[in-house]
């Protein structure tokens, strides 16, 4: 029987190098980003784009509700155009965040996706803040 992993062969060095490099020109992870979230001055606005209910229930602290659905150009204008934005969903179930990326790509602004999303985050033992 034929190694399914050896099957396919590996890409070159350099073709490696290309491809994993690029990824994280679109996405970041929990622990980045909740690195990058303790540092001064803020590098990103990271947007929850779950539900309203459901971020009352928990989310990343720090992060902003903005559902995918109503990310609209009026409601971005208190950012500078060349804000970064990372958004995140429930997680790697969940295609929110890309429709949210997607959405901000599509008008105008820089954004990458938070990988795991609040799966991923409770996954590395980060907390989350609840609204009361």
């Amino acid at each position: 029987m034929q190694n399914p992993v050896t099957a396919i062969p590996a890409a070159s060095s350099e073709e490696a190098i290309a491809h994993f490099g690029k990824e994280f020109e679109f996405e970041t992870d929990c622990w980045d980003t909740h690195e990058g979230l303790s540092l001064s001055p803020k590098a990103f606005v990271l947007l929850d784009v779950r539900s309203k209910e459901m971020y009352d229930k928990g989310h990343v602290p720090g992060a902003i509700s903005l559902p995918h659905g109503k990310i609209i150009e009026s409601k971005l204008k208190q950012w500078p155009e060349d804000t970064l934005f990372v958004t995140y969903c429930a997680g790697p179930h969940c295609n929110g965040a890309a429709k949210g990326a997607l959405k901000l790509a599509k008008l105008g602004r820089k954004v990458k996706l938070m990988a795991g999303g609040i799966t991923g985050w409770i996954d590395e033992g980060f907390e989350l803040a609840k609204e009361q």
